[in-house]
C-alpha cells in the first residue's frame, strides 16, 4: 500500500527551515507560523478526504492530493526564491493538502483486514511516516548536492512518480463498498459517535505530539545547543526521532490487538509524560538527550498503534473512513499548536522553552487520565 510520505507537515519546510529563517530574516514567531501553518490545513483536510475516501476509493483519493500537493511544493519554491513570507505563508497553506493523505489510507488499509488485525494493519501503513525521516535527513544533503531549485523539483517529481504508481497498480479491497451518502451529513454522523470524540483527544495527544516534535526539532536542537548541532546533525537527529515512532507504530498496533489498545495507550501517554518533564530540565547535549528523543518518539508510535487499533472494531465499518478522518484531523491539529506555543513561550535571556514543555507534561497527565476512564475493546489476548 503506499506510504502517507507526504503527510504532516510541509515536506521541504522543517529540514530547511534555517534557509528560510536566515534568508528572509523571519522572527521565532514568524518561524513558528511557517512551520505550523501546513499541520493546520492538512489536519482539517484530513475530516474530508477521509469522508471521501469512504464514497470514491483509496485509489482515486491518493492519486489526487498526491498530485494536487505537485503546485504546492513549486509554489514553495518561487516563495523562498523570492524572498516573499507573504506568499510562503500561503503556499504552505496549499502545501497542507499533502497532509491530509493519512485520512485516505486507514479505510482502504482496515477494508483488507479483519477488525482483530487492523491495529497491524493500520500501523504497517503508518510506517509511512519513515518519509518524515528521510526528508529531515536527505533535504539538507538534497539542497548542497542540486541546489534549492532543483531539490524542489524533484520532490515535486517524486510526488508525480507516486501518483502514477498509485493509479496503474492499486486496487481496493472486494470487501470495500462506496458510501453515498452526501459528505457533510457523514462527517456530522462521525461527530455524533463518542468513539470519534474519545480516541481524537488521544490521538492528538499522541501523534500531534509526534508532528510537533518532528517540524520543530532541527529548530529546538539549533537554538538550545547551537554549539554542538548544525542544519546536518539537527536533520539526522530527526531522522531517527521519525524513524523510532516508525517502528513503533506497527508494534503498537500488534499489542493493541493482543492485549486490547487501552493498556498500550496508557504505556504510551504514561511514557511521553514522563520523557517530556526529562527534555524540560533541558539536560546537556550528548547521549541522555539523544535517548530521551528516541524513548519518546517510540512512546508516541505505540499510542499511535493502539489507537488506530481501538477505532475499527469500535466504529461501524461504513463510517470507518469519516471517523478515521476527523480522528486523524485531531492528530494534525494536535501538531499545529505545539510550535506556535514553543515560539511563545521561547525565553531568549535564558534560552530555553522549559514553559511550552511543562505545557505538554500537563496535557499528557490530562490525557493519561482521561484513557484510564475509558472502556477498551478486548485484545485476543484479553485486558
Amino acid at each position: 500500500m503506499p506510504a502517507p510520505w507526504v503527510s504532516g507537515h510541509g515536506c521541504s519546510f522543517p529540514p530547511i527551515q534555517r534557509f528560510y529563517a536566515e534568508g528572509m530574516d523571519l522572527s521565532e514567531g514568524q518561524v513558528s507560523l511557517m512551520l505550523a501553518t501546513p499541520v493546520l490545513v492538512g489536519a482539517l483536510g484530513r475530516i474530508f478526504t477521509g469522508a471521501l475516501t469512504d464514497r470514491f476509493g483509496a485509489r482515486k483519493m491518493f492519486t489526487v492530493v498526491l498530485l494536487a500537493t505537485v503546485p504546492a511544493v513549486l509554489l514553495v519554491a518561487l516563495a523562498g526564491s523570492i524572498g516573499s513570507f507573504a506568499l510562503l505563508i500561503i503556499a504552505g497553506t496549499y502545501l497542507g493538502v499533502g497532509g491530509s493523505i493519512f485520512a485516505v489510507g486507514v479505510p482502504f488499509a482496515s477494508a483488507w483486514y479483519p477488525p482483530h488485525k487492523r491495529g497491524f494493519a493500520n500501523g504497517v501503513f503508518g510506517m509511512g511516516m519513515i518519509g518524515t525521516a528521510i526528508s529531515a535527513f536527505q533535504t539538507p544533503r538534497l539542497l548542497q548536492s542540486f541546489g534549492y531549485w532543483g531539490t524542489h523539483l524533484f520532490l515535486a517529481g517524486l510526488l508525480v512518480v507516486t501518483a502514477a504508481l498509485v493509479w496503474f497498480l492499486m486496487r481496493e479491497s472486494p470487501a470495500w463498498k462506496p458510501n453515498n451518502q452526501p459528505l457533510f451529513p457523514k462527517v456530522f454522523g462521525a461527530l455524533k459517535l463518542a468513539i470519534t470524540w474519545e480516541m481524537a483527544f488521544l490521538y492528538g495527544i499522541v501523534f500531534g505530539g509526534f508532528v510537533a516534535f518532528s517540524t520543530f526539532l532541527p529548530k529546538y536542537l539549533m537554538t538550545i545547543y547551537p554549539e554542538n548541532v548544525d542544519p546536518i546533525g539537527a536533520g539526522t537527529r530527526t531522522a531517527l526521532f521519525a524513524l523510532a515512532a516508525v517502528i513503533a507504530r506497527p508494534i503498537g498496533g500488534v499489542l493493541a490487538d493482543k492485549f486490547g489498545p487501552k493498556i498500550i495507550a496508557l504505556i504510551s501517554l504514561a511514557g511521553i509524560v514522563s520523557l517530556a518533564y526529562i527534555v524540560g530540565q533541558q539536560p546537556s547535549e550528548g547521549i541522555l538527550t539523544g535517548v530521551t528523543f528516541i524513548l519518546m518518539a517510540s512512546a508516541m508510535g505505540l499510542g499511535m498503534g493502539a489507537v488506530f487499533a481501538w477505532i475499527g472494531p469500535s466504529t461501524p465499518p461504513e463510517k470507518v473512513g469519516a471517523v478515521s478522518g476527523v480522528v486523524a484531523a485531531a492528530g494534525g491539529l494536535g501538531g499545529y499548536f505545539p510550535p506556535l506555543a514553543m515560539g511563545m513561550t521561547y525565553h531568549a535571556e535564558t534560552n530555553s522553552y522549559a514553559l511550552g514543555l511543562w505545557l505538554l507534561v500537563l496535557v499528557g497527565t490530562f490525557a493519561l487520565v482521561v484513557a484510564g476512564m475509558l472502556r477498551g475493546t478486548r485484545g485476543r489476548g484479553g485486558m
